[in-house]
C-alpha cells in the first residue's frame, strides 16, 4: 500500500495526507477518483498508472 501512496504523491503531486487517504479508499472500496479532466489527459494518466503496475480505468462523469 505504501507503493500506491508513493505513486500518488510522485505522479499526481498529492500531499502525503491526501495520497494516503486516496490509497485507503482504493484499499477499502477497490477504486477511487484520483484525477479529473479532459479525456486525453485522463488517458495519459491511465497509461502512466499501468506503467507503474497499478490497475486504472477511465470513466466518464455522470
Amino acid at each position: 500500500m505504501t507503493y500506491v501512496q508513493w505513486v500518488f504523491e510522485s505522479y499526481f503531486g498529492m500531499t502525503p495526507t491526501v495520497a494516503r487517504a486516496r490509497m485507503l479508499v482504493v484499499h477499502r472500496d477497490g477504486r477511487a477518483v484520483v484525477a479529473t479532466g479532459g479525456r486525453e489527459s485522463m488517458e495519459r494518466h491511465v497509461q502512466a498508472m499501468h506503467a507503474y503496475g497499478i490497475h486504472a480505468t477511465l470513466e466518464q462523469e455522470g
